[in-house]
């Protein structure tokens, strides 16, 4: 998808006479050289190895009472070593596939004998544990062998550790095991920057927006929605704002800061919406008193307005969420204060007006941030 937009994009500027068409060859043939970001032979590589994996602690898993003890104690280490040995002797090849793969069998062999040698000598302890140690391991492979590979593994297995916790624990505050998402999220962040593995950085935003949220409904309440939109909106200025310190090194990471920052804002801000229609609604005071709906209509829409201005034109996701944020809000509120008043066609009539003023505002800042997507603002954007 790129590469067509690129090879677009240079041709239009050699008929511009901005490049020469052999420095638009030379641009092409440098991008074709880097390996491809998505190879289905990676993919395929990766989805043997698990299956291959699988097998084997299932068939050690079958036949695990007719194995002497030792022989099954031996047999995993030798296992777990044969194949992280292997993992080893292909990097040093290069044969990065192939070393990926034994890296992904070694430490699902390494869960799965924790597991099996657990059960083997009655070793206290939960699954939950269990997961930690195994997310570990994952992370140290991933780390010494500097795999990409190793690092979406131990994204998936802090989700895991996050799936178990929500089947055991879903409604109770389980000892210290809450805090083991964070700090999983933490460690796969530094390993995204150390192996440089971007696409893994998702899982570890993601796990992290899901945990606030399971925070939030563990404290339900208007001061904790107010609490969650406002960490959420600062969190989002120290990712954005010019003079943050941390913007620099948010940029680093290209559009996932701004965008998840913003995201736990605006879920912030949908769970206000929903204390207040509560709470109104139990007193029947919502009809005289619609001061609160204002003054949270005009902060949810300052709020989109805001991420428009500070991200909108670098950063699409931020902006594609603030379109929605903004016109989810008037929406709310014309059906909160004309749809009580007008009829069914007259809401849908002034539904349609602003859909309208909506659209031309989203043209006329499109065409803003197209014309200030010029050199000299490009140059200035490096230089800020």
């Amino acid at each position: 998808m790129y590469r067509g937009r690129l090879e677009r994009d240079l041709k239009v500027w050699v008929d511009k006479g901005l490049v020469d068409a052999p420095a638009a060859a030379a641009i092409l043939s440098e991008y074709d050289s880097r390996p491809a970001s998505f190879s289905l032979g990676r993919v395929l590589a990766v989805m043997a190895a698990l299956l291959v994996g699988a097998a084997i602690l299932l068939f050690v898993a079958s036949n695990w009472d007719q194995i002497p003890r030792i022989i099954r104690l031996f047999g995993l280490i030798a296992l777990i070593w044969a194949f992280y040995l292997g993992a080893a002797y292909s990097f040093s090849l290069r044969r990065s596939i192939l070393a990926s793969a034994l890296l992904i069998l070694g430490t699902m062999s390494f869960g799965g004998a924790m597991s099996l040698v657990g059960q083997m000598y009655n070793l206290s302890g939960d699954e939950l544990t269990m997961m930690i140690v195994w997310f570990a391991a994952a992370s140290v492979a991933a780390a010494l062998f500097r795999s990409g590979g190793q690092v979406a593994l131990a994204g998936f297995l802090a989700w895991g550790f996050c799936g178990l916790y929500l089947w055991e624990h879903y409604d109770e505050w389980y000892g210290i095991m809450p805090w083991a998402p964070p700090v999983m999220a933490a460690v796969l962040i530094a390993l995204v920057r150390y192996v440089d593995a971007p696409a893994s950085r998702h899982l570890a935003y993601l796990m992290l927006v899901g945990w606030l949220t399971w925070i939030f409904t563990q404290y339900g309440g208007l001061r904790a929605a107010i609490l969650f939109a406002a960490a959420g909106m600062i969190a989002f200025l120290a990712a954005s704002l010019p003079v943050s310190p941390l913007t620099r090194i948010a940029r680093t990471a290209g559009v996932a800061p701004a965008f998840y920052t913003f995201l736990i804002a605006a879920i912030g801000f949908f769970a206000i919406h929903g204390e207040i229609s509560d709470g109104v609604f139990e007193n029947n005071t919502w009809v005289e008193n619609k001061l609160p709906l204002i003054v949270l209509a005009f902060a949810t829409l300052a709020s989109a307005l805001v991420a428009i201005i500070l991200s909108g034109r670098d950063n699409g996701p931020v902006r594609y969420l603030a379109y929605v944020v903004f016109a989810g809000e008037i929406f709310y509120l014309a059906n909160e204060t004309v749809g009580s008043i007008i009829g069914t066609s007259g809401f849908f009539l002034i539904c349609g007006a602003l859909v309208a003023i909506a659209a031309w505002l989203v043209i006329r800042l499109e065409r803003r941030f197209s014309h200030r997507s010029g050199p000299h603002s490009d140059r200035q954007g490096v230089q800020a």
